[in-house]
């Protein structure tokens, strides 16, 4: 049945309590408590989820997508990446610009939102290049981005490093008076020029040219500095190295303005994967140790790494079906996010189901100053969340998740919990695993 309202039955909130019912009317949460639905003065007008007990958590914000449009629709388009995204338990994302061409201007972050908007599946809030081109030789229009329709609010070079120091502290100076936040992909090029692996025992014993940890710590490091100087909020993509999280630590504490997030694969996957030599698991900034892995864990539970970000990075199988120097780095992470988090923090006592919510959901939405997402499940509130089955269990297979790209790293994989529905501004935009426009 479908109706213009709609009746949670029996979900608990944020995992805890008893079961309550959520109605959920014109885009806000109308009411809360139990066995709403036997009051319904318009039964006929209202869709139910029969939920048994399935956790409800705000929808989920990812502050690093990578949708490929323009430019490259052989890889994701702005449609199959909301459906993945949808799908993965989102509500908002965050589209970075290494398009083609590179969103650095007005026209392009425009046709990134309006056809997000026309997709409808989730909020898609454009990232504005720092560079034009991104080739780190001049300020983009940060301005006339941040005015236009689109309304930018994060600026990046993703894929790049904003890495001359002049340019990174003027591009930090104009987020301070435009109120944005400056995201940086952290990696000295200089260092990791011809680098395909974490520079330690498995890249040496495999060949593979060494990526030293210590080209992101430099950067970070560094930018901070810049940060403090400016007042200006940054924020650091990708985290991957424990010292990372040192100079992190040592910043916040000192009240710079910064934040940074930690991808799934990051949390769950090592070094230790490349012996086998297969491309999917070459990403940027690598795979590290066990170690870096386990510090990365512990960093998220204490709020040092704010936030989980996918950086999903769909590829045609021709990028990735090829030897290990020529492939393109990269993985998808939509889908699979919600699950390698639950496996690597919950399973493990490391969060609870308000901490997920937390890294998941209003971290990031504070981070990129959203208004309506990530917002407490309240009477009152957007009708923006997600439903999950903690119990469930399901079998990763690329060529059945909604990407047009199947390159994930956890190809056959079990994996625990799954998403059942979401939901933007009271609509379902995905249920059981299909999408609803």
């Amino acid at each position: 049945m479908t109706g213009s309202n709609l009746l949670i039955k029996g979900a608990r909130l944020y995992g805890e309590g008893d079961p309550v019912d959520l109605l959920l009317a014109d885009g806000v949460i109308a009411e809360i408590g139990p066995e709403i639905g036997t009051g319904l003065e318009n039964p006929d007008d209202t869709e139910v989820i029969e939920a048994d007990g399935l956790v409800v958590l705000p929808g989920f914000v990812d502050l690093h997508t990578h949708l490929r449009e323009p430019g490259g629709e052989d890889a994701e388009t702005i449609e199959t990446g909301s459906a993945a995204a949808a799908l993965g338990g989102f509500t908002a994302v965050f589209a970075m610009p290494n398009t083609d061409p590179v969103a650095d201007n007005a026209v392009i972050v425009e046709h990134v939102h309006r056809r997000g908007a026309e997709v409808g599946l989730v909020d898609v809030h454009p990232v504005g290049a720092v560079t034009v081109g991104l080739a780190g030789e001049r300020l983009a229009e940060l301005g006339t981005m941040a005015a236009s329709g689109a309304g930018v609010r994060m600026f990046s070079d993703d894929g790049h490093c904003v890495h001359d120091p002049v340019l990174m502290r003027r591009a930090l100076e104009y987020a301070t008076a435009l109120d944005v936040v400056i995201a940086q992909h952290a990696e000295d090029p200089r260092m990791t020029d011809g680098a395909q692996a974490h520079e330690g025992a498995v890249a040496a014993r495999l060949g593979l040219a060494g990526w030293p940890a210590a080209a992101e710590e430099t950067i970070v490091a560094r930018d901070c500095a810049l940060a403090r100087d400016a007042g200006a909020a940054l924020h650091v993509c990708h985290v991957s190295s424990a010292r990372t999280i040192e100079v992190l630590r040592a910043a916040k504490a000192a009240g710079v303005r910064v934040s940074a997030e930690v991808t799934p694969h990051h949390l769950l996957l090592t070094d230790a994967v490349l012996t086998s030599y297969d491309p999917v698991n070459k990403v940027n900034p690598p795979l590290r140790t066990g170690s870096d892995t386990a510090a990365m864990r512990t960093a998220l539970a204490e709020g040092v790494i704010d936030c989980v970000a996918t950086d999903h990075a769909p590829h045609p199988a021709q990028a990735k079906d090829c030897e290990w120097a020529a492939a393109r780095p990269g993985m998808l992470g939509l889908q699979t996010a919600l699950s390698v988090l639950v496996h690597t923090m919950v399973e493990p006592g490391l969060l609870d189901w308000r901490g997920v919510a937390r890294v998941l959901s209003e971290r990031p939405a504070e981070i990129a100053g959203l208004p309506d997402q990530g917002r407490p499940l309240a009477v009152g509130e957007p009708a923006t969340l997600t439903l999950v089955d903690p119990d469930a269990q399901w079998t990763v297979r690329g060529a059945k998740l909604a990407s047009l790209a199947s390159n994930t790293p956890y190809e056959g994989m079990r994996l625990p919990a799954q998403v059942v529905a979401t939901v933007l501004r009271g609509r379902i935009t995905a249920r059981d695993g299909d999408i609803r426009k």
